[in-house]
């Protein structure tokens, strides 16, 4: 039991949170004439099971259980305790609720189908009327968000995050909106299936990793049903901020924006001002008419004005650096590409790929999810623990990483990574691409990898054949990166390859890859890890590059390796770049062609 609870009842304490103490009763305290400022009336028993109080002077007494349960947290990817919040046994809207409701154009039968009631709570200093939004998960309510009449927010502590009306969507669509009062809004005019969340829009397109408000996305398994995503939130910066998120999360293939009316200058906000403002009829057709985010078919210029000014003012999908100055002269992360990755066996494919993800992770604060079968998930958490803490893992080495390092480095890995595995079948590219798009709704990921190829079923359909496979399978790979707006790379292996004269092996083309040339001629990105024994060093060569010039260009940087570590650092690169990226200007060295 916490004091911020019992100060939803007026009861302020002083010190930790059991045991018995006495306090002023809230009851009483302005009446009470007592001359002794220590004789405190009050007497409150806080254990783990609850509390209970009673005041000596005015006889008020009562309590509060401490009734609390386990379920999934998306955000910490494990099962939590969450109090269950406690319901008053009946539910009233007072004359001043209703008529604050009535202003906005919510009847009383409409808050009273979504459970509204109307109550007190401590917003800041003192105790204050409020209305009271029930979160209601599988006919249990699992939280309770307050606003006051002062457009003051507040919710339960360690109440559940989930999705305000999720019981409402019955069938397979849905539509978001940014707030309780723009629910009750479409429920008004006969569109139930409208949910929000329960912490309202950010400031940024991408949301920060600490950000807990996509939990609630992630605790609904009825999400992952959902095949059509109406995105209605408010027509501000914010507002389209978190259109731009839901439509990351959920692949703009479901997606659909609302727009509301615009008259001269004036901007219609949100469903609840369009009510308002306009009437009923007009706020229906709105998501009626909600139009598609521009992915098949056929559109004019002024489809995409959106993406054309935000391109103009640097709002639009752009490169990231890697974390490495000469690198990226040649290679920038760009979300929406399909990257193809070969190189000769032991050469560093899968070391290389982890190290640019765990740099994109620390710079950009990136998520990803990793199908990598060839290594077993432990020993793969092994060596992004190296490469995070930049020491060697294994027994017998004096500079190991020490238990303490180890913790945070499984923390920060449990925070930016999430691992594919099929344990029972070997997997279809339809299965992974099922997976990775729960890993995007539930943790807003960054970036796939598929590692290898060909650890993927490679039975063909329809007698189809190998580049027949292969083009399709691409094909849903790139529609998967351009809905979702990430980066996706998959090891591909070269054919076998002729050593030269010397005994060493060329650095492989990308139409080597086996199978198909279209690993060349249909990847955004192509690039070749190759390592070079005698001189100790690795070179990454860009292959292909669809948008040279914005994604990079062809050519290649030279990379130090150390085995121990599993750490890539560029040649002649300054060590405290990491934490000061300021990029360096270098020529480019001669590429080599395919």
């Amino acid at each position: 039991m916490s004091v911020v609870e019992l100060r939803d009842h007026g009861i302020v304490i002083k010190g930790g949170s059991s045991g018995n103490t006495k306090t002023y009763c809230p009851q009483c305290r302005n009446a009470r004439k007592s001359k002794n400022k220590n004789d405190l009336p009050l007497s409150v028993t806080i254990t783990n099971d609850g509390a209970v109080w009673n005041c000596h002077n005015c006889g008020w007494t009562g309590g509060m259980n401490n009734t609390s349960y386990k379920d999934f947290d998306s955000n910490l990817n494990r099962q939590v305790n969450y109090r269950k919040p406690d319901m008053p046994k009946t539910t009233n809207l007072n004359v001043e609720t209703i008529a604050f409701l009535k202003a906005r154009g919510i009847s009383q039968e409409t808050a009273e189908d979504l459970k509204l009631f109307y109550t007190e709570k401590s917003f800041g200093d003192g105790h204050e009327g409020c209305l009271a939004f029930p979160y209601i998960e599988d006919g249990q309510v699992v939280n309770i968000k307050y606003r006051s009449f002062e457009k003051q927010f507040r919710q339960e502590a360690n109440a559940k995050r989930t999705l305000f009306n999720i019981d409402s969507v019955k069938g397979d669509e849905i539509i978001f909106v940014e707030g309780e009062m723009d629910v009750l809004a479409l429920y008004e005019v006969g569109i139930k299936n409208a949910v929000s969340l329960p912490d309202g829009a950010g400031k940024e397109a991408k949301f920060d990793e600490e950000d807990k408000r996509f939990t609630a996305i992630g605790n609904c398994e009825k999400l992952q049903k959902i095949r059509k995503v109406i995105i209605a939130t408010d027509m501000d910066e914010a507002g389209q901020a978190l259109s731009a998120e839901l439509a990351h999360r959920f692949g703009k293939d479901k997606c659909y924006r609302v727009s509301f009316p615009r008259i001269d200058d004036y901007q219609c906000k949100d469903a609840n001002e369009c009510l308002v403002d306009h009437s009923g009829q007009v706020l229906k057709e709105c998501i009626q008419y909600a139009e598609p985010f521009p992915i098949d078919g056929l559109y004019g210029a002024k489809d995409y004005l959106n993406e054309i000014w935000d391109l103009y003012n640097g709002l639009q999908s752009r490169p990231f650096s890697t974390g490495f100055p000469q690198l990226d002269e040649i290679y920038k992360l760009m979300p929406s590409t399909f990257q193809v990755v070969t190189g000769i066996p032991n050469h560093g494919k899968s070391n290389f790929i982890d190290q640019i993800m765990i740099n994109a992770s620390k710079l950009h604060k990136w998520k990803f999810a990793i199908f990598s079968p060839e290594h077993s998930t432990t020993q793969h958490i092994k060596r992004l623990a190296e490469i995070y803490i930049k020491k060697p893992f294994d027994i017998g080495n004096n500079a190991r990483i020490n238990e303490d390092e180890l913790q945070d480095a499984i923390n920060w890995i449990q925070e930016h990574f999430i691992f594919i595995e099929s344990k029972d079948r070997v997997p279809t590219i339809d299965w992974l691409l099922e997976k990775a798009r729960g890993a995007c709704i539930r943790h807003g990921i960054n970036g796939v990898v598929i590692d290898p190829y060909n650890e993927i079923d490679a039975s063909r359909k329809n007698g189809k054949r190998e580049d027949e496979h292969i083009r399709d399978m691409i094909s849903s790979c790139k529609h998967f990166c351009r809905t979702h707006n990430i980066i996706m790379w998959v090891v591909a292996h070269p054919a076998k390859l002729a050593r030269q004269q010397d005994g060493t092996y060329p650095i492989p083309s990308m139409y080597e890859i086996s199978g198909s040339a279209h690993w060349h001629n249909m990847a955004d990105v192509g690039l070749v890890v190759h390592r070079l024994f005698d001189e100790e060093q690795v070179v990454i060569c860009t292959k292909k590059i669809r948008e040279q010039g914005t994604y990079g260009n062809i050519g290649e940087a030279l990379f130090t390796y150390d085995v121990s570590t599993k750490n890539y650092l560029e040649v002649d690169q300054d060590s405290s770049y990491e934490a000061n990226y300021q990029p360096k200007k270098q020529p480019y060295k001669v590429p080599y062609n395919d």
